[in-house]
C-alpha cells in the first residue's frame, strides 16, 4: 500500500495499491476503523485483480470532499511573526531509541532479540 505514487513507480514493486491521502494516512483516517477495513479490503483484493508485474491499483476512496488538503499537507505552517523563526514545526518528535505502545510489546521485543532476533527488529543491538 502507499500514499506516495511517483515513489511507488520509481520504486516499481511487483504490485502495489495507492490511497490518495496524506503520507502517514495510507490504512486511512483514525479513528475510523470501518473504513480502514474497507480500504484494506480493497487492497488486499488487488492479489486477485493485478496481472502484470508493477501494476498499481488505484483505490477509490477520498480523504475529504475535494482535494484542498493536498496544498498544506506535508508543509511547515508560519506562525505569522515574519522572522526565520516563524515557521511552526507540529511533526511529531524522533528518537534514536525504539519508542512501544506499552511495556509488553517493549517486552517482547527484547526477549525476541535475546533469542536470536527479529526480522523486523534488525535495528536493535
Amino acid at each position: 500500500m502507499t500514499s506516495a505514487l511517483s515513489i511507488t513507480h520509481a520504486a516499481n514493486p511487483p504490485r502495489a495499491a495507492f490511497l490518495d491521502f496524506p503520507l502517514g494516512h495510507t490504512t486511512g483516517k483514525p479513528h475510523d476503523p470501518e473504513g480502514q477495513r474497507a480500504i484494506l479490503r480493497a487492497a488486499l483484493a488487488g492479489f486477485e485483480t493485478i496481472r502484470a508485474p508493477g501494476d498499481i491499483v488505484m483505490l477509490p476512496f477520498t480523504w475529504s470532499d475535494d482535494d484542498s488538503w493536498k496544498e498544506t499537507a506535508m508543509r511547515a505552517r508560519a506562525t505569522g511573526s515574519g522572522d526565520a523563526g516563524s515557521v511552526l514545526d507540529e511533526r511529531t518528535e524522533r528518537h534514536d531509541t525504539p519508542q512501544y505502545q506499552c511495556e509488553r510489546d517493549r517486552e517482547l521485543a527484547e526477549r525476541a532479540q535475546r533469542e536470536g532476533g527479529c526480522p523486523t527488529c534488525v535495528w536493535l543491538e
